[in-house]
């Protein structure tokens, strides 16, 4: 039962520093913050960007550790749910706005040409298929 538990914990912290050190990679190697600031041009913001990370990988391990549950109406979840999704794209396109993906893309596909097409075509699929998700299944 103790040798359990104790693998367990070195199972844990071992996953745990896994995720942090890809997670501190991602940010720290590919430049995504610093990218990010100066797309949006709000460099004077870096450092709560920053925390904002921090605070919320914290608080994101945990709730998803501890079965914590939010009651909230819709409308207070309206706005959470907007944030999270505006985070969540800015991220994604600092991203690839750092790899050059969508240029690479378009030369491999052959579309070089109409790639304002192809951004419009991943933008409308990322919408259609977010409003599905939350339509047809957070009420089900």
């Amino acid at each position: 039962m103790v040798i359990e538990a104790i693998i367990t914990v070195f199972i844990g912290i071992g996953g745990g520093l896994t995720v942090g050190a890809g997670f501190v990679a991602f940010l720290t190697l590919l430049g995504v913050i610093p990218r990010l600031t100066q797309l949006s041009k709000t460099k004077r913001f870096i450092h709560i960007y920053e925390w904002s990370i921090v605070i919320g990988a914290v608080v994101g391990s945990i709730v998803s550790l501890n079965d914590i549950q939010l009651y909230l109406t819709k409308w207070l979840l309206l706005p959470l749910g907007l944030a999270a999704g505006i985070f969540v794209g800015m991220l994604a396109a600092a991203l690839t706005e750092v790899l050059n993906v969508w240029p690479i893309l378009a030369k491999r596909m052959g579309v070089q040409e109409r790639i304002i097409i192809l951004l419009m075509a991943i933008v409308l699929g990322k919408i259609c298929g977010s409003l599905f998700h939350w339509i047809y299944f957070v009420d089900h």
